[in-house]
């Protein structure tokens, strides 16, 4: 079955790709170009020559290049559309998506939203439409994580009972990828308390957003596994010196360790009674463009089988509700019970009310 795709937000060429972008929607279109079943058709982006550029570099005829998004999905009607903006408008261009009568799949980058509302309305409206909603959550499709996975369901460190990890930059940000690991490990079991702390004296914006200098959050899920997860985005060991690898599986017989940070193996793994830890040989690490390529293959993959995607909606959700869980813990000061109920984003919330007040970005930043 063939699909149209087209792509919102285009970004600037991706000449020096920083933390402002990533130039994603060159990496989106790439595994789009990479699937033989599916055509780039249109994009649009606010600025023309960033949508020019990229209809450049993608043979995407004149026709197809837009400024407004709105116009694009009338005109163009794609099957497939990928949304590659900030997150404070992903709930609106993605529900906008959703209600075009000719859209069938949508895959957005992360984080979900920038409210715990936007992303439970973007999930609740994709399921109530029919459309395919899928978030770039791509390290799940790195051979370390999925090796661990299989080691773990082999039994090979017993019953997990804990599940680690240690993010940079902010929980909010890096730590949706953490967070969808952990869940991920733990079978997409559901939450059931968070409890955080958090540090935020220096101001961290990414995408728009606020993310945290340090945090510390402690959270069990519905099956009775603990989670533990740090993040420091300063640079100077903090929180995350405690970890010391991408993500850590606990059982009652061993230790897993993915992206350790001894920089010799991407996975190893220390059952019971073993003196020194043993290297697992994988394909790749935790980090690889590759990886969003295997996502959007998945994807369509699902979209022609009607089977649910891995990066779906509901699954993406989890972890951002372990993810607003934890920023309304430090607000409340205190232990929250899930489902959580806030509509908002409690760390942005903290800064607009003053309750927060970290000194602004340094220029070079």
């Amino acid at each position: 079955m063939a699909y149209t795709v087209a792509v919102i937000g285009t970004g600037a060429e991706p000449e020096n790709p920083g933390r402002d972008g990533y130039a994603m929607a060159y990496h989106h279109a790439a595994g789009y170009e990479n699937h033989e079943e599916c055509e780039l058709v249109a994009c649009a982006d606010i600025v023309r020559e960033n949508a020019e550029a990229f209809a450049d570099e993608f043979e995407i005829r004149e026709e197809g290049i837009y400024e407004d998004y709105g116009e694009m999905l009338s005109e163009a009607e794609p099957d497939i559309v990928s949304v590659c903006v900030p997150p404070a408008i992903h709930d609106r261009i993605v529900l906008d998506c959703v209600r075009s009568p000719s859209v069938e799949g949508i895959h957005c980058e992360k984080p979900m939203d920038d409210t715990y509302g936007g992303a439970r309305m973007m999930t609740q409206e994709a399921a109530r439409h029919d459309v395919q909603l899928t978030f770039n959550h791509q390290r799940r499709f790195s051979d370390a994580v999925r090796t661990a996975k299989e080691l773990l369901d082999a039994g090979e460190i017993g019953e997990l009972e804990r599940i680690e990890f240690s993010a940079p930059v902010g929980i909010f940000d890096y730590g949706s990828h953490s967070f969808d690991l952990c869940n991920y490990f733990n079978d997409e079991v559901g939450g059931e308390w968070v409890m955080a702390q958090m540090d935020y004296r220096e101001e961290n914006v990414l995408f728009g957003t606020h993310n945290e200098n340090q945090a510390v959050v402690l959270w069990e899920y519905e099956n009775g596994v603990h989670g533990l997860g740090t993040s420091d985005s300063t640079g100077e060991g903090g929180p995350n010196a405690a970890v010391e690898c991408h993500n850590r599986l606990i059982g009652t017989r061993g230790t897993i360790e993915v992206g350790p940070e001894d920089g010799e193996s991407a996975l190893r793994i220390r059952r019971a009674g073993d003196a020194e830890w043993e290297a697992v040989e994988t394909e790749d690490g935790m980090h690889g463009w590759e990886f969003v390529d295997r996502s959007i293959a998945e994807n369509v993959r699902c979209l022609e089988t009607g089977e649910e995607p891995e990066l779906g909606a509901e699954n993406a959700l989890n972890a951002t509700e372990l993810i607003f869980g934890a920023y309304e813990s430090a607000r409340q000061r205190g232990r929250v019970d899930l489902p959580l109920d806030i509509d908002d984003h409690p760390l942005e919330a903290m800064v607009e009310s003053g309750d927060l007040t970290p000194a602004p970005m340094a220029e070079d930043e």
